[in-house]
Order: structure tokens, then C-alpha cells, then sequence
């Protein structure tokens, strides 16, 4: 499972030109899936996220989490995390789980990160076209794979 994270003070999904969901300071956290995530991976990140410290406290030193700053998440489903780009000029997707794998877990990890945040967690639409806006903060943008844990 990869995910990208981005600080933002506010972001938004929009479907066919309607609002579909949107937070207000917090996190965006873009969701790729492979076939071979599990529970494990699952807990692992959503642990890991809602415990990053990568809000300002009062000196204005990344030193606090999401936990910590009450913020919001909205967590978006995308396959193209998963791209193969080593050769030629097209990506490659093979490394994406198909829906009957990916749907279930995306579910799955949003559940886990509400229940870690204590809140629920905003999402997108799982296979659907969404645009998505942010204002990034900072900038700040990690990546994070629950294969490199070590």
C-alpha cells in the first residue's frame, strides 16, 4: 500500500461537477493498492498517519499530529500510485489490485483511519472520475509505503 500525504488547508473531491466531499485543514491522502496488502498494512499505515507530526505547534516547528491539531482527512482512492515507469513512456498498472481486492481494502483502511482519528474520514469515489483540489500547506508532501517499513 502506498500512500501520499499532503498537508493542505483545505481540499476537496468534485464528480460530474458536484461537491462530492471536502475538509478543512488537515490531510490528503491518496490511496494506491496492491494485491498483496493485508490487514497488517493496513493498520500499520493508518497508525502511522494519524500519528505523523507534521503540523505546526506554537513555535512553528512541525511537532504535531493530526490527533493533536484536530484536523480533518480526506483519503482518495488512486490506482496510478502504483504505476511501473522503469520502461518505456507508458506506465504500467499491473501492480494495482484489481476492484474485487482494492474496493474491500480501501474500505477497510478508511474505517481504521476514522477509528485512529477518532473522526471520520472524508473520501472520494472509488473508481469514479474525481477531480480533486487542495491548497497544500507548506508545501508538505511525504510519501510512505507500508512494504518499506524497516
Amino acid at each position: 500500500m502506498k500512500v501520499v500525504i499532503q498537508r493542505v488547508t483545505r481540499a476537496s473531491v468534485t464528480i460530474e461537477q458536484q461537491l462530492f466531499s471536502s475538509i478543512s485543514k488537515g490531510m490528503l491522502v491518496l490511496v494506491g493498492i496492491q494485491a498483496d496488502d493485508t490487514d497488517e498494512d493496513i493498520n500499520w499505515l493508518a497508525s502511522k498517519i494519524v500519528n505523523l507530526r507534521i503540523f505546526d505547534d506554537e513555535n512553528g516547528v512541525m511537532n504535531k499530529s493530526i490527533l493533536e491539531s484536530g484536523g480533518e482527512i480526506l483519503a482518495v482512492s488512486q490506482f496510478t500510485l502504483m504505476a511501473r515507469t522503469k520502461k518505456g513512456n507508458r506506465p504500467s498498472y499491473i501492480d494495482a489490485a484489481p476492484p474485487a481486492i482494492s474496493i474491500p481494502l480501501y474500505e477497510k483502511f478508511v474505517a481504521t483511519l476514522s477509528q485512529e482519528l477518532h473522526k471520520e474520514v472524508q473520501t472520494g469515489q472509488f473508481g469514479a472520475n474525481m477531480q480533486v483540489e487542495l491548497l497544500n500547506d507548506g508545501p508538505v508532501t511525504i510519501i510512505i509505503d507500508s512494504k518499506n517499513k524497516l
